[in-house]
């Protein structure tokens, strides 16, 4: 018999056994300082494309304001216990309310965190009689809900509508058997390739199909649609989107998230949601300070303007100089360049040491070998000369990696 702790430090995992190396610089940096385009990273500032900030709302100095004046009169206490039991206020319910009217909803739930709301709601909407069908590259939290479901599961290829019919199809046969029903799952914004979820032709498919359809839309509530209503909104089918999913961690520039939907399911979730029943509610500084960033977003469409002129000039600036950037249709921005890990870590030092900018790095295992992908996240508050000025220096540090400079048997040392 092998010891558990003896399994873990013979396989660190496919990220972690480069954690000796990398961390404290490739993972797990300290970003320091006023939260926005510049921050400090190893005591020098540099420009920063790495905060899921969209609106610029985290230093606003009225979200500021009713962030500290919120934490000043309730504290972090407030309301003790699980919102179930004793943990309601007339903040939370009216925050709820605001979020129901953004995403064109009957109700709405507020969660704790966006990854566990993800993984409780799945779990708690279907049963081991019911099939899931889910876009291959959505989100972690879930994939990690669908591990719990107990029944049927089917992926199709990402954004592949052929393959979800398919397996739509699939599932239409097997439920007839079981007497259950069929739950797709799929992403508004997908974060990694800044790609829009195909909701539109999903939500024809209802058509010619008996299902019911889950969007996760953290990338797109706030930035996305005519009024942050989010991809459903901007594609001009929200409607057929039977249970929306919105986090705060992004355009909202906080913690939490919230469910919306029919007012029967969301009451179902309400009171069957295991991570919201067992868990402490969301304290009244943090719900307080959203209202307040949900009031910004329905006064101020200048933010959601500005993020998107940035976006655009960034994205059709950098296919101008040449790079492949896979048509992103969000303010997600990745670059792609081909190398190895070694060179991926020794191009991002030149990035970060030489041309102060810092966006983060992705690399195998999470894209295939041989790929690197630099993501950028445009804010509202970032500017036409940040733009410039970064792909300027990423025509430099490309011209590198081509030539071979970045070549290295080792992770960068840093």
């Amino acid at each position: 018999m092998k010891d558990i702790f003896e399994k873990i430090r013979d396989n660190r995992g496919p990220i972690g056994k480069h954690a000796k190396e990398s961390h404290g610089y490739f993972t797990f940096p300290k970003l320091e300082g006023d939260i926005g385009p510049r921050m400090i990273f190893r005591g020098r500032e540099r420009l920063n494309w790495s905060l899921n900030n969209y609106l610029g709302l985290a230093n606003h100095p009225e979200v500021r304001k009713a962030d500290a004046d919120a934490a000043a009169h309730y504290g972090l206490a407030y309301p003790m216990g699980a919102r179930m039991m004793s943990g309601n206020s007339n903040y939370h319910e009216q925050l709820e309310a605001g979020l129901s009217e953004l995403v064109h909803k009957q109700d709405t739930i507020l969660c704790n965190f966006g990854y566990q709301a993800m993984v409780s709601a799945i779990d708690s909407l279907v049963d081991r009689h019911d099939v899931i069908i889910y876009d291959a590259e959505a989100h972690a939290c879930i994939i990690d809900g669908v591990r719990l479901h107990m029944g049927k599961r089917f992926v199709y290829p990402h954004n592949d509508i052929d393959g979800l019919e398919k397996n739509l199809e699939r599932a239409s046969k097997l439920v007839e058997s079981t007497n259950g029903g069929i739950l797709v799952i799929t992403e508004g914004v997908f974060g990694m390739s800044g790609k829009q979820g195909r909701l539109k032709e999903i939500v024809e498919l209802k058509k010619k199909y008996n299902f019911r359809l889950f969007v996760d839309d953290a990338h797109g509530v706030g930035v996305m649609g005519p009024h942050g209503g989010g991809t459903g909104e901007a594609q001009g089918c929200q409607d057929g989107i039977d249970v929306y999913f919105g986090t705060f961690a992004k355009s909202f520039a906080l913690i939490g998230g919230f469910i919306s939907g029919e007012e029967d399911v969301i009451e179902f979730l309400r009171y069957n949601m295991r991570s919201q029943i067992f868990a402490k509610s969301l304290p009244l500084a943090i719900v307080i300070g959203a209202l307040k960033r949900l009031e910004l977003m329905n006064t101020h469409p200048e933010f959601r303007e500005n993020c998107w002129k940035i976006t655009n000039a960034l994205q059709n600036g950098l296919k101008e100089a040449g790079f492949e950037t896979g048509s992103p249709n969000s303010p997600v921005t990745p670059v792609y360049l081909n190398g190895t890990i070694p060179e991926a870590t020794n191009l991002v030092l030149d990035l970060r040491e030489n041309f102060n900018i810092f966006c983060s790095m992705v690399v195998y295992p999470v894209v295939p070998k041989g790929v690197i992908i630099l993501r950028l996240i445009p804010t509202a508050i970032h500017s036409l000369e940040d733009v410039a000025y970064t792909i300027d220096a990423f025509s430099k540090i490309r011209s590198k990696l081509t030539s071979g400079q970045y070549q290295s048997d080792k992770i960068a040392a840093h």
